[in-house]
């Protein structure tokens, strides 16, 4: 497989769009917490969650609306959730941020995964007849751990998914976008959340895992 620090590029730019807050601490290094907003090509936009360390950059620098772009990792962990349930929280994880002036990096989104599918791809069709596949990615990282991410495939993409092996090994390229859906409780109550996922553009097997 490629370098542990080749199976995960996330490149996005877009604002800041929200207050910079401590995340958590580690090691005496403290990590903060904020949302960048990047636009689609479309009129609509997707608000994405970034953790930055303290050393990267001087925080009072930084502010709600600056144009900037990010380099990094998307990163995934479990939360305890209700009943006992975990949820896995993903977040942009920044290695490098720059403020720009640029308005064109404002649809900057371009993420690239290599990692294993790790549960049976979910493969359906819309009412309209467009083909859907969702697959959960493990993305190897250094300690032994992995993140694992969501991601939904169209079309071509998603028929060629929809009989692979689970534990196959792949390549996928294209957005990190998020997603509002409903959420119905026991109670009858309905609750907005948001999901995060790569919606894939470029897909393909990785047959060699030494290359």
């Amino acid at each position: 497989m490629e370098n542990e620090m080749d199976n995960n590029i996330v490149e996005i730019g877009g604002k800041v769009v929200s207050e910079i807050e401590l995340s958590h601490e580690l090691y005496d290094e403290k990590f903060y917490r904020f949302y960048i907003q990047t636009n689609r090509l479309s009129d609509s936009a997707d608000k994405l969650p970034v953790i930055i360390s303290e050393r990267i950059i001087d925080l009072d620098s930084l502010k709600q609306g600056d144009k900037v772009v990010i380099s990094g990792q998307l990163r995934s962990y479990n939360k305890s959730g209700e009943n006992g349930k975990s949820k896995l929280i993903l977040n942009i994880f920044t290695k490098s941020i720059e403020k720009v002036e640029d308005e064109s990096i404002l649809t900057l989104n371009d993420a690239t995964f290599i990692g294993y599918i790790c549960k049976p791809p979910i493969y359906r069709k819309t009412p309209l007849g467009r083909e859907i596949a969702d697959i959960l990615l493990a993305v190897n990282r250094t300690y032994k751990k992995s993140d694992y991410i969501p991601c939904i495939l169209w079309g071509r993409n998603a028929k060629f998914c929809e009989n692979i092996e689970t534990g196959t090994l792949v390549k996928l390229n294209g957005r990190i976008q998020s997603r509002k859906y409903e959420k119905k409780h026991d109670d009858g109550s309905v609750e907005e959340k948001i999901a995060y996922e790569l919606s894939v553009s470029k897909f393909s097997l990785v047959k060699n895992q030494n290359n």
